[in-house]
């Protein structure tokens, strides 16, 4: 399926508004430069006149760069927020014990000391890297597969779909990766005493409960990702569009590279708090099945009711409206230095543009 995408990302004979058009002729391709990229993209690209990329967009190098960049941008922002993840799935598998976020932290510190507050950072920092890797690549892959798929004014019109269908296809593959890792973290942080490294953790898993336990909570965890992925992407392409064309008080082509960091920054955090409060349920389900083995969906909804579902809301808005907005600026940033094509957000094709003045101009004659 893969592979199918590339070739038609290669290949397309349309000039789609996520892909160059490519003819066959015997003249070489020309260079690829900030004018003649026409593809959507994350964020624009240089505001220099011309750029020397390291690779060609949509090229398999083009993916795996954007791999590289969701691999970083994941696994150390997550990393980083280790302890307030920690204090978030402790709200929300005890509330009883753990009120809020200032007495969750009290707690953890007295009964563990500073050190747990790092508990689960390893298996957080491998998940989340190949969840990563998986989710910004494959993203782009099947952007530009999707697309291809349609003439270049549908692909406008129907941009958001594109989104949309392109973050959650991505996402399947990126939660099967992090799936086995999220269960450990999860039952090292909210089971004192079963482990305190990952290290521990996995074989005492696999010896008491089977491989299994590592997908048992798969399933929720598509519940909470593939809606957040798809609001994370679909979000944030649609708001750097609409900061560069309402709110930067000049043109992207005239942006520096760090103008252009700060816009991809501002758009995340618009996404970010989105995207907490559409998976929070999810994500409230999660972790309680990776602390509970014997507990259903069912069960915890039940157990927990309307308002437990949302426990630590505020804590997780906080927490991912952070980490998406420096995601998106780490991406960004990776994509900058390893010269990886950064076209700009999407324009209407100007087939299109002809036609609307035109129909315009016959109705006003």
């Amino acid at each position: 399926m893969f592979a199918s995408l590339l070739e038609a990302a290669r290949k397309s004979p349309f000039h789609g508004p996520l892909t160059p058009a490519l003819c066959d002729t015997n003249e070489p391709a020309p260079a690829l430069t900030e004018s003649n990229v026409q593809p959507i993209q994350t964020i624009a690209a240089s505001s220099e006149p011309e750029q020397t990329y390291s690779c060609e967009f949509g090229s398999a190098k083009y993916f795996a760069l954007c791999g590289v960049g969701g691999l970083l941008s994941c696994g150390l922002t997550h990393t980083a927020v280790v302890p307030l993840d920690l204090v978030k799935c402790r709200l929300q598998v005890d509330p009883e014990k753990y009120k809020n976020v200032m007495n969750g932290f009290r707690l953890s510190v007295r009964e563990e000391g500073v050190r747990s507050l790092a508990k689960g950072w390893t298996p957080t920092l491998i998940g989340y890297s190949l969840q990563g890797l998986f989710k910004f690549g494959l993203y782009e892959v099947f952007k530009v597969g999707y697309s291809d798929m349609l003439d270049a004014e549908t692909a406008y019109v129907y941009r958001t779909l594109v989104y949309l269908a392109a973050s959650a296809s991505a996402e399947v593959f990126a939660d099967i990766a992090l799936s086995p890792f999220e269960a450990v973290k999860v039952r090292i942080q909210t089971m004192p005493g079963f482990a305190n490294t990952m290290r521990e953790a996995w074989p005492k898993m696999v010896q008491n409960e089977g491989y299994g336990t590592f997908y048992k909570g798969l399933v929720p965890l598509w519940g909470r990702q593939i809606p957040y992925t798809m609001i994370k992407f679909a979000c944030f392409e649609r708001t750097l569009e609409m900061f560069y064309k309402y709110v930067v008080p000049k043109p992207r082509d005239q942006c520096t590279k760090g103008e252009q960091l700060v816009v991809t920054f501002a758009a995340g955090c618009v996404a970010g708090v989105f995207c907490a409060i559409v998976s929070h349920p999810a994500d409230t389900v999660v972790s309680k099945l990776n602390q509970d083995k014997s507990a259903t969906v069912g069960s915890i909804v039940s157990k927990l009711g309307w308002a437990g579902v949302w426990k630590g809301l505020g804590t997780r808005i906080v927490m991912i409206g952070t980490l998406t907005a420096l995601q998106w600026f780490i991406f960004d940033g990776v994509k900058v230095i390893l010269r990886t094509p950064r076209p700009p957000p999407a324009e209407m094709p100007e087939s299109m543009k002809k036609r609307l003045e035109a129909e315009q101009a016959a109705k006003d004659n």
